[in-house]
């Protein structure tokens, strides 16, 4: 095991299996030295694990372990395209905030991501990072995150 896939095993964190497109897209592509992930929803096994809005029906903390389960999502999906042991780190984190009226916390909920990161990489987890509240996600999602990982050309 490379240092990744260790450090997973190490915080006893599983990758899922790569989450099914619910469209027409892939889970993640390739460009020259980068990894570029489509929005992650919070799936597991197959199934979306809560509807609602943040706000409303899904509290803060449970927006953070959603956002949690989307970054899984996500690493799952750069670990089943190019291994997560090849990565140098995570460069930007988007994630969406589907928001009752009134609700601003999406920087909060979109920490839920972020500190998973730094867990697994440490410094190699720092990024850049945009969290928006939106109206609406695919399914009813309260929570997407996609990011964009970084291929170390060294090793």
């Amino acid at each position: 095991m490379r240092k990744w896939t260790r450090r997973l095993a190490e915080i006893g964190v599983e990758l899922p299996e790569v989450a099914r497109p619910v469209a027409s897209y892939a889970p993640a592509v390739r460009s020259g030295n980068h990894v570029y992930t489509a929005g992650q929803l919070p799936i597991v096994g197959g199934e979306l694990v809560t509807t609602g809005k943040l706000g409303a029906e899904v509290d803060q903390d449970a927006g953070q372990r959603l956002a949690r389960t989307c970054t899984l999502n996500a690493l799952a999906a750069v670990h089943g395209l190019v291994g997560l042991d090849s990565l140098a780190g995570v460069v930007k984190v988007v994630g969406f905030v589907a928001s009752a009226e009134g609700f601003n916390a999406q920087p909060a909920v979109l920490n839920g991501a972020s500190e998973l990161l730094g867990e697994i990489f440490g410094d190699a987890g720092t990024h850049a990072r945009s969290a928006v509240g939106v109206a609406e996600l695919p399914l009813g999602a309260p929570v997407e995150v996609e990011l964009i990982a970084e291929i170390d050309t060294t090793a």
